[in-house]
């Protein structure tokens, strides 16, 4: 799929340099973006690719260097106003949809022009199209309330209203972990639409810690590290175990993943049923869970693996009917957005808010005790920054998900719930959280594992399919396979 290197070049970025005050994010990065190809830029968290990006959708203003479309240097009067003129688009990591608004209200802020008697209907039009050419059989109402949808369907909003045309072309597309919330099923159907886009004179630009994503779908890669470019060249040209090499970590041995832990008892420390929400589909497992245990949730997205977390979550606290729940429990967020960080906080505030209890001193927090745990944690889990109590939001979005993952591990809790947890995290971090749940499922943590990723599902013990809000398979870890995973969650159980 490699591009000729006689294509037109539509975005040219020349030197951009970034920097927070110490800190440089970007450090005079150039390259080139040519019409009719997918650029996959891949690298650490922190590593700048979000930063650079930003500065290319104009919601960012670069420290220095210029910005080229199409010819025209517009490096001192770009900002998201110009982009969107010159036809860029972006779908960020945190999404920006406003949670109130309808999903057609929300794609009419995209679009001025849709303006005057009967806009909603155009905009309701106009954002289905583009739900149906990206994602067939979507389910989106028009005049649902975004707020109102899983994290799912609103990354799957955000994206049709970043390809959605009105008055203008769109010219290129900045995706940024576009799938980290989407099944399988979906996230081969965006990829493939990249592919038709980008075919009929389109641009992407794709970033993504699932570098098998990249690998197959991009034309050129552009590896960044500590805020540089360290590699450019043709997808073909890469493997992914050289693509790690480039961003400068070591690929673990996938061995890894197939030790099993050992389960610590035989009485469940977690039982719950479904709360059944289809009535096709009789009978029905119920989810078990025993001490050192990694239970893994799979299946399509929405199909009620979030709805049984946050059962066990609420049945830790108070009677729920069908659950029982023996431990304290804490969980891990996938939507940090939402339900993961305190955005006016610092990073030592978020990391030790469940374990405030363990730092009491005469009812008062030891406060070197909670600045001792938070630097430990730091370290442990290698968060990027240099000071812990700068917010949570100086960040990159992995680097603000390694938070949750500290907060829910330095807790006491004994049962930890994770809710599609990797959204966002590079390979080398997901390798060593890997290791480090393994490491307390053996000191008899027990932990519940709702992800979309199939590799990650071969880190767990075993594995409950869910369909239609029910358990319809209970898969050993030697019976894993992706096609049994897909085959269950679109055929009832036997």
């Amino acid at each position: 799929m490699s591009q000729p290197q006689t294509d037109p070049i539509l975005v040219h970025l020349d030197g951009v340099a970034k920097s927070f005050g110490a800190v440089q994010a970007l450090a005079r990065v150039s390259f080139d973006i040519p019409q009719g190809a997918c650029i996959g830029l891949v690298g650490h968290n922190g590593a700048g690719k979000s930063t650079l990006m930003h500065i290319l959708a104009g919601s960012l203003t670069a420290g220095s260097g210029r910005i080229v479309v199409e010819g025209v240097d517009l490096t001192d009067r770009y900002g998201i106003a110009t982009a969107n003129a010159h036809g860029i688009r972006c779908v960020f990591q945190e999404l920006s949809l406003c949670p109130n608004l309808s999903v057609a209200e929300n794609a009419r802020i995209l679009h001025p022009s849709l303006k005057g008697w009967g806009w909603r209907k155009r905009a309701a039009t106009l954002i289905r199209d583009r739900l149906d050419a990206v994602f067939p059989q979507h389910g989106i109402d028009p005049d649902a309330i975004v707020g109102d949808l899983s994290i799912a369907r609103r990354q799957m909003v955000e994206i049709a209203r970043a390809f959605s045309i009105s008055d203008r072309p769109v010219k290129l597309v900045i995706l940024d972990e576009p799938t980290s919330s989407l099944d399988a099923v979906l996230a081969g159907q965006l990829l493939a639409y990249v592919r038709r886009f980008v075919a009929e004179g389109g641009s992407v630009v794709l970033i993504s810690h699932l570098l098998g994503e990249v690998l197959s779908t991009a034309d050129r890669i552009v590896v960044m590290r500590d805020g540089k470019i360290v590699a450019e060249r043709e997808a073909g040209a890469f493997t992914r175990t050289s693509l790690v090499e480039c961003m400068g970590s070591m690929v673990q041995a996938e061995e890894g993943a197939g030790t099993p832990t050992k389960r610590l008892g035989d009485i469940p420390v977690v039982s719950a049923a479904p709360a059944t929400r289809s009535a096709t589909l009789p009978g029905g497992t119920s989810l078990l869970a025993h001490r050192g245990e990694i239970v893994g949730l799979a299946g399509l997205g929405g199909h009620g693996q979030t709805d049984m977390l946050m059962r066990i979550f609420d049945g830790a606290a108070r009677p729920i009917p069908g659950v029982a729940v023996d431990g304290k429990v804490a969980i891990v967020a996938g939507d940090r957005q939402t339900d993961g960080v305190f955005p006016l906080w610092s990073i030592a505030d978020n990391m030790t808010i469940a374990s405030l209890g363990q730092m009491a001193r005469r009812w008062l927090i030891d406060s070197r005790a909670e600045q001792g745990m938070a630097e430990d944690w730091r370290r442990r889990i290698g968060i990027r920054t240099d000071d812990v109590d700068m917010p949570i939001l100086s960040l990159s979005g992995g680097n603000q998900q390694k938070v949750l993952f500290a907060r829910a591990l330095g807790s006491s809790a004994t049962i930890i719930l994770m809710d599609d947890p990797m959204r966002g995290v590079d390979i080398g971090t997901k390798q060593e959280v890997y290791a480090m749940l393994r490491a307390e499922a053996a000191k008899g943590r027990t932990f519940l594992w709702y992800t979309t990723e199939m590799d990650e599902l071969k880190h767990c013990d075993h594995v409950y399919v869910f369909r239609d809000g029910r358990i319809v398979t209970d898969l050993a870890r030697s019976e894993l396979t992706e096609e049994r995973v897909l085959q269950s969650s679109f055929e009832a159980a036997a």
